[in-house]
């Protein structure tokens, strides 16, 4: 290979030829065209012979930014400084116009100075600007009225970038975010927990989800605290911005609302466990007074036996009796004591069949007062379940003593309460069954909404209860007639370990 220096003189205009650029040469005193290449001359599509004649108008566009004088005075300047650059619109000889960047400079050449111009087309690039520059202004007024804060994080939690939007939600200034711990914004409880999910998002792994309290200046958003959820993912964009992007939203009214439906549970945990005293009260009231009763007369006939100083075994005989009716007393204030619990820690394992058992004194005592028979149907199988006890107690009650009430209403009609247990797949059912007049037409779709009642007399807040309660339980309650005549109330619990099973707030 020769040097450049040894290259022929048509060696180089070969190598001149080639250049894909277009390139004219103007005479640097009358601006006229001395030669144009062959890149120049395809793009123009004029011939060299058509080229040398033609001024600016001739092969420029019409817009006022390329007129004639102001092409002169570009050819001028590089002609005296040595270069200048201008955007050009040429026109080629079938009227296309040729947006160009160009670039104009003095060359001395042995007849004289020349002004050499190199120009590409850059219309392709120009539009490509131009979109790029109306997709980042749309980005950026996406990014200003989002909801979601934007800022991404180093792996020591410092913000390398911060949206608008992220100084809005925490009334700070974003260019004065960069560089600080993220997690110095947090509430004490939540800096820890941010910095374990930072830790455990992974790169190229799926996005991490968590919520925090952050600690944000007096005025913004109502208050100084304020939560938010956020989605946290690794982000390598081109070697440019690299890191943790943190995208999060305010939800503090939702954690509120969390809150309102935690004190609503409570409320009606307070309001079942009264519920179910008060019905207890009514039997208690009437049962035991009865053992007491008996006992007071076992204990006054045994000691009016012992002034007639009587046998041993008849003085004994009174006493176990006066005994065994202190017993039944102590029973029924044992199961009042036991639905008195506190409801906070009455979360429990438990066998379904076992609550309605403890149940059955009470739906007896009621039964035997409306003078209504009840056949118990309690299956041999477990029926194990995590629940409240006294809660469900009361659902068992309630929709015992209704059909107890039910039947009731018809004294002359012969029939029975039957209520039973049963395992279906993968839940605990109790079913109460009564002979009663059954659900009347306007009840449909309104049995538990709170509203629904066919006593003369009630409120329907029961069966809205029992609603919530099993619902709460991960559980279904539903209401259908019986054959031939009466209704069915029926209710599921999930069994122990099978899916969905749970306690309230599962």
């Amino acid at each position: 290979m020769p040097a450049t220096a040894d290259l022929a003189c048509p060696d180089l205009t070969r190598l001149f030829e080639a250049i894909d650029h277009c390139v004219l040469v103007h005479d640097a005193r009358t601006k006229d065209i001395l030669w144009a290449n062959p890149a120049a001359r395809t793009a123009l599509g004029f011939t060299l012979d058509e080229l040398k004649p033609l001024k600016a108008p001739d092969m420029s566009s019409n817009a006022a930014q390329y007129a004639r004088h102001i092409g002169v005075a570009w050819l001028q300047r590089a002609a005296d400084e040595g270069r200048s650059r201008i955007e050009w619109c040429y026109r080629s000889k079938t009227g296309t116009d040729i947006l160009s960047e160009a670039l104009a400079k003095r060359v001395e050449l042995s007849a004289g100075p020349v002004v050499m111009v190199q120009f590409r087309d850059i219309a392709e690039e120009k539009a490509t600007r131009r979109d790029l520059t109306r997709t980042e202004a749309r980005l950026q007024a996406f990014l200003r009225n989002l909801d979601e804060g934007i800022v991404v994080l180093d792996d020591d939690g410092r913000i390398v970038f911060a949206g608008e939007s992220a100084g809005i939600l925490l009334d700070r200034d974003p260019d004065a975010m960069l560089g600080t711990d993220f997690t110095e914004f947090l509430a004490a409880d939540s800096s820890a927990v941010l910095r374990d999910v930072l830790k455990d998002t992974s790169r190229g792994g799926r996005p991490t989800d968590t919520r925090y309290r952050l600690s944000v200046p007096d005025g913004a958003g109502g208050g100084p605290d304020r939560w938010f959820a956020a989605r946290c993912q690794y982000i390598d964009i081109e070697n440019d911005l690299r890191g943790l992007l943190l995208l999060f939203h305010d939800i503090t009214d939702t954690v509120h609302t969390e809150e309102e439906h935690r004190r609503d549970a409570q409320y009606l945990n307070h309001l079942a466990r009264y519920n179910a005293m008060g019905d207890m009260a009514m039997a208690i009231a009437h049962e035991v007074s009865q053992p007491i009763a008996a006992a007071h007369n076992f204990v006054a006939g045994a000691l009016g036996r012992i002034g007639d100083t009587p046998e041993p075994g008849s003085l004994r005989w009174g006493l176990d009796h006066a005994t065994r009716q202190l017993g039944r007393a102590t029973t029924i204030l044992s199961s009042l004591r036991a639905y008195v619990v506190r409801l906070e820690d009455a979360k429990q394992s438990a066998d379904l069949n076992d609550i309605v058992a403890d149940c059955a004194y009470f739906v007896d005592v009621r039964a035997r007062a409306h003078q209504v028979a009840v056949r118990w149907e309690r299956t041999e199988a477990d029926l194990p379940v995590s629940c409240e006890k006294v809660l469900i107690g009361q659902v068992v009650m309630n929709l015992a003593f209704n059909a107890l009430e039910e039947m009731a209403r018809w004294p002359d009609e012969p029939g029975e309460v039957t209520i039973a247990t049963r395992r279906d797949a993968d839940c605990a059912e109790v079913e109460v069954r009564d002979t009663g007049g059954g659900l009347p037409a306007s009840s449909d779709g309104r049995i538990f909404d709170g509203v629904f009642t066919s006593k003369g007399n009630g409120h329907g807040i029961g069966l809205a209860l029992s609603h919530r309660i099993i619902t709460r339980h991960g559980g279904e309650i539903e209401a259908f007639p019986n054959s031939p005549r009466g209704t069915v109330f029926r209710f599921r619990l999930p069994l122990r370990g099978a899916a969905g099973a749970g306690g309230p707030g599962s």
